[in-house]
């Protein structure tokens, strides 16, 4: 099995917050503005909601690599 983390460009984030209210376990908003995302490898479970997360990013922020 392939481990994979979720990533977000902190160049292309604008805070919009909506990967946060669909991952929270996986994505916040750090003091900044901009989204983070956890640094671990993702469950199976979780690796669903992000890349939900990933397809929803109004800016194409977010990668599940």
């Amino acid at each position: 099995m392939i481990d994979l983390k979720a990533f977000v460009d902190k160049d292309k984030c604008i805070g919009c917050g909506l990967c946060e209210s669909l991952c929270p376990d996986i994505f916040k908003i750090e003091d900044d503005g901009l989204a983070v995302a956890i640094d671990e490898e993702l469950s199976d479970s979780d690796l669903d909601c992000a890349k939900d997360a990933e397809a929803q990013c109004p800016v194409e922020a977010i990668s599940v690599s």
